[in-house]
């Protein structure tokens, strides 16, 4: 990037950021509106109008704020979409933003519909951060937008580490579930009366970010449950769509194999999450328990080989 200071005549000095054909310079006049600055008596705005060979093409805007941060946007002329210009002109200006204005954040809010300005953002280095719910009035009504962000010393995103952290902070995450199978010698199943739902469940919790699913389940039955158990092999993945409010999720399924049924009178429940704990046969599982978990451990009773892979507790079809 090229940073240069030139006399234009009548304006006098004025600040130009060039990439080979791609300019940002400062906006006359003589512009249309569409090229405007958002807000030209703001002192803190830095606004350029956007030119690649000569011709006009959009604007790119930075409102730096006290604390070091500015929030970047952008508006490309629909004649110069899909050809890179306002990409190298958003590179250009968050370039400035750090080796220029000494700004350590520069951050952009997105419709989370704008796939293109999305795609826009990553490719200049800006790392998704998460969804600001009803942050924008559009067309009277409040939409979400998507929240990224670049620090002034995130590597650059042409490079190795650059691009796969923008990848990374972009790319889907899935709720992953560790559950624990448990039978007595009389073969029921050990389930969880929960304090936040009314039917009852295999002991298990969420997988924390970077925990082992296996590891997640033993924390949680100490946790929850206040004694160890070793878990065993994994029995089955369940695929759990989307339920009352809960967003879908992968259940694993481990072996905790059979322990006697004095057990539960030894265990120190976490009132917070759990109001008691019982040995559960197929009916009292049928009759408490959510159809997708009794139907799950119904098919594992059948005789034969166990499905590697579930549908809501049932084989795919």
């Amino acid at each position: 990037m090229g940073v240069a200071r030139v006399d234009d005549g009548a304006t006098g000095e004025r600040l130009l950021l060039r990439d080979d054909d791609v300019v940002l310079r400062p906006w006359h006049d003589r512009d249309a509106d569409d090229v405007r600055p958002s807000n030209p008596v703001d002192d803190r705005l830095v606004s350029f109008v956007v030119e690649r060979a000569g011709t006009i093409a959009g604007v790119v805007e930075l409102r730096c704020g006290d604390d070091g941060e500015g929030q970047l946007s952008w508006s490309v002329l629909a004649d110069h979409r899909g050809r890179g210009t306002g990409l190298r002109a958003v590179r250009m200006l968050v370039a400035y933003a750090f080796d220029q204005l000494d700004l350590r954040r520069v951050q952009a809010y997105v419709p989370s519909s704008d796939r293109r300005s999305l795609r826009l953002a990553g490719r200049a280095g800006l790392r998704r951060e998460g969804v600001v719910r009803g942050h924008e009035d559009r067309d009277g009504a409040r939409a979400d937008d998507v929240l990224l962000a670049r620090l002034a010393e995130d590597p650059e995103p042409t490079t190795q580490p650059g691009f796969r952290a923008v990848l990374n902070a972009a790319l889907p995450t899935k709720r992953v579930i560790a559950q624990g199978l448990l039978r007595d010698p009389a073969g029921r199943v050990l389930v969880c009366e929960l304090v936040y739902k009314p039917d009852w469940d295999l002991p298990g919790g969420v997988v924390e970010p970077l925990e082992s699913p296996r590891d997640c389940l033993g924390r949680e039955i100490a946790e929850e449950l206040g004694v160890d158990l070793a878990v065993g092999d994994l029995i089955t993945v369940d695929w759990l769509p989307p339920w009352a409010g809960w967003d879908d999720a992968c259940l694993l399924l481990f072996d905790l194999g059979t322990a006697d049924a004095g057990l539960v009178d030894s265990m120190k429940l976490q009132p917070r999450e759990i109001t008691a704990v019982h040995w559960a046969d197929a009916e009292t599982l049928a009759a408490r328990c959510r159809p997708q978990v009794a139907e799950r451990l119904a098919l594992l009773d059948r005789p034969g080989p166990v499905p590697h892979f579930l549908h809501s507790g049932r084989p795919p079809a």
